[in-house]
């Protein structure tokens, strides 16, 4: 998909060499940019007042394979400049409310496809083997970012002895919560658009100090790869009031798993010992569950063992 301001660039650098139907189709799409996004090649030219087939013509005059690219390249131009509420009818506007499932779900599995696609193993690796090294592992995530820092760092603590959750409403409390990050650590920033100057700060902070620096983002465009050594990239979607970070979750995820993979030992240990603690104090059982016979509740193991075994 083009860049940001691809579009606005294509046609102010071709105006001059576009024929009069084109230019109202030019004057047309830069004026109502948010109005044509939802319309059709044919609808288009009605409102223009030219061809369908002169709206073709325009899209790929433009560098475009065909119209279907224009309108792409159009909605990226239109979700940079709308706000939320507009971003989201952009987005949805053209959905029926039996579809909506079926469309946000299956964008969502198109994302984590292209996702594995870009994304660097070398990176990931890289990533892997940095954490596996660090002393301290700090992890910052602001605003719709933060609960996949708090996911993460909940598995972290599972494998590791030092992780810092950084948990803030300012950047006073962030250098606070960092004030010891040093060469031997690692801080992992996620952020997406819109990017947290926070969490770009904390990067920039933990730079400074020669901590190492890993970033989950959206592009390899993305301030937040400023100050980092390692960049892990998942495609998100900020188009809509609600921001899709389905691929970047998936990322976490392989990360998660790839370190339970070389500390096998250690995460079976601590959750051996877990186990123990979550029995003794009652952690997943309530009092009504504590009242059933104890041969009912063998009976309903030996079931699952069976089914599992299956």
């Amino acid at each position: 998909m083009s860049s940001t301001n691809d579009l606005s660039n294509r046609i102010n650098e071709s105006y001059s060499r576009l024929s009069k139907g084109q230019k109202l189709l030019a004057t047309y799409i830069t004026d109502n940019y948010d109005k044509a996004v939802f319309l059709t090649a044919a609808r288009l030219g009605e409102v223009v007042g030219v061809s369908e087939s002169t709206v073709v013509r325009f899209a790929t005059h433009l560098g475009y394979k065909g119209y279907p690219e224009f309108q792409s390249a159009l909605e990226e131009l239109v979700r940079n400049k709308l706000n939320s509420i507009q971003r989201m009818e952009v987005t949805y506007g053209r959905i029926s409310q039996s579809r909506i499932l079926e469309s946000v779900l299956k964008s969502d599995a198109d994302k984590i496809h292209s996702t594995l696609e870009k994304l660097d193993q070398n990176a990931f690796e890289l990533a892997v083997d940095t954490i596996l090294n660090a002393k301290h592992i700090y992890i910052i995530g602001i605003r719709s970012c933060a609960p996949l820092a708090s996911f993460l760092a909940f598995y972290f603590t599972l494998m590791f002895e030092n992780v810092h959750l950084i948990q803030t409403s300012s950047s006073s409390e962030i250098f606070e919560q960092m004030v010891r990050i040093g060469k031997e650590d690692v801080i992992i920033g996620i952020s997406f658009p819109r990017y947290s100057m926070r969490t770009l700060k904390a990067m920039e902070f933990a730079n400074n100090r020669s901590a190492k620096v890993i970033t989950l983002t959206d592009s390899v465009h993305s301030p937040m790869n400023l100050y980092s050594s390692c960049n892990l990239i998942a495609d998100s979607d900020m188009a809509s009031i609600v921001d899709s970070l389905v691929a970047p979750l998936s990322v976490i995820n392989a990360l998660i798993v790839a370190l339970c993979m070389k500390k096998q030992d250690e995460v079976a240990k601590t959750l051996e010992m877990l186990e123990g603690i979550w029995d003794e104090y009652q952690v997943y059982e309530s009092d009504e569950i504590n009242l059933i016979d104890d041969s009912i509740k063998m009976r309903y193991a030996k079931i699952g063992d069976a089914d599992f075994n299956e």
